[in-house]
């Protein structure tokens, strides 16, 4: 089912962007699983099958791995549907730069989601806040910990 979205992340031509039944994974929820929290693992688990990553999550995601770790961590991302970073999403990204001062990965995350018409999974609402960006989804936070990585 469709739904159609309002907010500063919409598409260039209308402000809106039409968000599809699926899921794009922001790095931060992966990575959650790889460190066993159980909340980014049940996100996973209950939606895997309408899920994707972007190039600049699997790149994320693979740099946090030692050579050891690599393989299992490559097994899993190759089992999500992987979407290539073209000339519509990195003029997309442009855009969500200069219109929303995001930091470049972040633009291009949210450049991803609204071309292929995805709902951004993350639990980084400091920079993709509910209220300025509707097609995100933040499916679990975690305690304050003092990490600043919320």
């Amino acid at each position: 089912m469709a739904t159609a979205c309002a907010g500063r992340g919409g598409s260039a031509t209308n402000g809106r962007a039409t968000v599809n039944d699926g899921f794009l994974l922001d790095s931060v929820i992966l990575i959650d699983h790889f460190n066993r929290i159980d909340a980014a693992t049940d996100f996973l688990s209950r939606q895997f099958g309408r899920c994707a990553i972007s190039a600049i999550t699997r790149a994320e995601v693979l740099a946090g791995f030692d050579d050891a770790d690599l393989p299992a961590a490559i097994a899993l991302l190759d089992q999500f549907r992987f979407l290539p970073l073209d000339r519509a999403v990195a003029d997309e990204a442009a855009r969500q730069r200069r219109d929303t001062r995001l930091k470049l990965p972040d633009a291009i995350q949210a450049a991803f989601a609204i071309r292929h018409r995805l709902r951004l999974v993350t639990r980084n609402s400091k920079d993709f806040r509910p209220e300025e960006f509707d097609f995100v989804m933040t499916p679990y936070t975690l305690e304050e910990r003092g990490t600043g990585n919320e």
